[in-house]
């Protein structure tokens, strides 16, 4: 997990994008998948001391055929970014910003899918006050 930033603001939202990085050959099904028998990609948020995180944006899937299905299907291949924001309070009390994530995906080569499997993140920021200073960070997992 990546922080767009190297701190937190009070009364701003801070950016989190979590980096799926899948090796050639492989694939994940999309958030999505277009087959009921597969394991769709998601995260589960949940901050902690009362912050709550906005909405999972996915990337774009990719639409391909294999040799398990006759069908499209809908996936993630190379490297699959999966974007929120957690708004930090103007009184936010606390000098950081600790986040839990759960990832849930399902990985398959050309020929089978293979078990799900759940990875737990845990993220920590430092919080600021709202005129300190911040530096953009990690450009790259939010482009």
């Amino acid at each position: 997990g990546y922080f767009a930033s190297d701190k937190a603001q009070r009364g701003k939202p801070v950016r989190v994008a979590v980096v799926i990085d899948v090796p050639a050959g492989y694939h994940i099904n999309s958030n999505r998948p277009l087959e009921s028998y597969l394991i769709a990609t998601s995260v589960k948020v949940e901050p902690e001391n009362g912050l709550h995180a906005g909405v999972v944006t996915y990337p774009r899937p990719v639409m391909r055929t294999f040799k398990f299905s006759n069908k499209q299907l809908s996936v993630y291949e190379g490297q699959a970014r999966l974007k929120f924001s957690v708004p930090i309070p103007a009184n936010y009390s606390d000098g950081s910003a600790k986040i839990k994530a759960r990832v849930r995906l399902q990985s398959c080569n050309d020929e089978v899918c293979f078990p799900p499997k759940n990875y737990d993140l845990d993220l920590k920021i430092d919080v600021v006050g709202a005129t300190e200073r911040v530096r953009a960070t990690n450009g790259w997992a939010f482009k």
